[in-house]
């Protein structure tokens, strides 16, 4: 089995964040890889890596990184695979790597998710991935309508809630 979805971290620290992304991307059967790259230590592997990632049949890259957050964009203006970046809080509550995946230059886009927001990008990859494949776009599709069951459920135990002046 070939990976179609890279996920890629600026160290293993970013990992407990990181997870959330592989647990979705397997939950939903998507192969995918994970390595550790940084673009400021390991600057050559990271070039190579984006250079050959299309050809390797890497359709999504998942790319964190935290504080000056370069990572995301590197990767991004080396590949034509879209990438997903993942500011990770490391300093400023995690606002600079926002702001550093965030802004790229005109043609080199970075689909961007909230701090720490791995989850997110794992779900974004799969509904990238599902465009092309129905099996995935109907597992997205069930997730989210249990997404969906979950709120009614919870809204049905919020009316079991007793409060002296609660109308509802």
């Amino acid at each position: 089995m070939d990976p179609i979805v890279s996920i890629i971290m600026g160290s293993t620290s970013d990992l407990p964040v990181m997870e959330k992304a592989a647990q979705i991307l397997n939950e939903f059967k998507i192969p995918f890889e994970m390595h550790a790259l940084s673009a400021h230590r390991t600057p050559e592997e990271v070039e190579t890596f984006s250079k050959n990632a299309f050809l390797r049949g890497i359709k999504v890259i998942i790319a964190a990184a935290g504080m000056a957050a370069h990572l995301p964009g590197v990767i991004a203006a080396q590949t034509p695979v879209p990438v997903i970046g993942v500011p990770i809080k490391a300093t400023l509550e995690g606002l600079d790597a926002v702001f550093s995946i965030l802004q790229m230059p005109p043609g080199i886009p970075v689909a961007t998710v909230g701090v720490n927001a791995a989850h997110n990008a794992g779900l974004l990859a799969a509904q990238i991935i599902g465009t092309g494949d129905p099996e995935i776009v109907n597992s997205v599709i069930r997730y989210k309508e249990s997404l969906k069951k979950k709120i009614v459920e919870a809204n049905d135990e919020l009316k079991k809630v007793k409060y002296e002046y609660k109308t509802n």
